[in-house]
């Protein structure tokens, strides 16, 4: 009898970055073949003008989809996770690239552990040599809610090339059983953007699951080595969600003791910062950051640690 393979399906969200998405798309066809029976699922999340158009017309066989308005980060996956039929989704950036076998690889790394709830794989910045962008996450401070990302910025020696359980795995690249998601939910949409990923990773460990980085898989994902500009928006969305983090996932006194760290610390201390810089946007951006947490319902709460 002729071996069943698991069907994936790969979710791209796509937001005025449609040449992107085509060469990932590219990639996905290039590196694995059709007799895995794997879709793709293209999400187009408010684009200025419909870019599913364009990606349907150049691949007939991706299901291209649209939402007027951009959803966010967790909408825009979650709208594609809705329509999905694999037994593993692949939620992926459209601004990363495969290497030969590395979804097969998760997919037979996710068969063989059945603990594992979701896995990503090695990523790196792109160009030569290779240089690492994430091998894993280190575990969050309850306090700052801080954390790095292993061996980011290193030369690939090897030295990351162990499997192993991760504090969560990577928003870029990250493949996850459908049945838990049918068990624990979709990803978090509160967040809009930053933290959902992370939440989402956390309310699969309340359910017993485990988190792993496969390095055997390699993705390269496009992301500057260099980026981490502030703006207006990166900062109101940082300030709102790593309070809000903190009070859907830390018991109540953690939670407080994060929050009030946050607020007079962290917070204090990057308003400072801008002012010394000139950047009334930025101080504007934190002080919205926090009087909009404080405006979101308490039933947003969620599952505490």
């Amino acid at each position: 009898m002729k071996e069943v393979i698991k069907r994936i399906s790969f979710i791209i969200v796509n937001y005025n970055g449609q040449e992107d998405s085509c060469e990932l798309i590219e990639s996905i066809y290039t590196h694995i073949p059709t007799r895995y029976g794997y879709e793709i699922i293209l999400v187009d999340n408010g684009s200025v003008k419909d870019e599913s158009i364009y990606v349907k017309e150049k691949f007939p066989s991706v299901i291209a989809i649209r939402s007027d308005t951009n959803l966010g980060f967790a909408g825009g996956n979650n709208l594609g996770i809705k329509i999905s039929s694999g037994d593993y989704i692949f939620l992926i950036n459209n601004d990363t690239l495969l290497f030969d076998n590395s979804v097969l690889k998760l997919v037979d790394f996710m068969d063989k552990n059945i603990k594992a709830a979701a896995a990503s794989p090695k990523i790196y910045f792109p160009g030569e040599p290779k240089i690492i962008q994430y091998a894993g996450f280190t575990p969050m401070s309850k306090i700052t809610l801080r954390n790095k990302s292993i061996g980011r910025g290193e030369k690939d020696n090897e030295v990351y090339d162990h499997e192993g359980q991760t504090f969560a795995t990577h928003g870029a690249a990250m493949i996850v059983r459908k049945n838990v998601v049918d068990e624990i939910g979709y990803m978090p949409e509160i967040y809009f953007l930053y933290y959902e990923e992370i939440d989402w990773c956390m309310n699969m460990k309340r359910h017993g699951y485990e988190l792993w980085y496969v390095p055997s898989a390699c993705i390269v994902h496009k992301e500057s080595r260099t980026t981490g500009e502030d703006s207006p928006l990166k900062r109101y969305y940082m300030t709102r969600n790593r309070l809000l983090f903190a009070r859907r996932n830390l018991a109540n006194g953690a939670a407080n003791l994060s929050v009030l760290y946050q607020i007079m610390v962290a917070n204090i201390k990057a308003v400072c910062c801008s002012m010394v810089k000139g950047r009334v946007d930025l101080v504007r951006a934190t002080l919205s950051g926090i009087v909009e947490y404080y405006r979101i319902p308490d039933k947003y709460e969620g599952l505490k640690l």
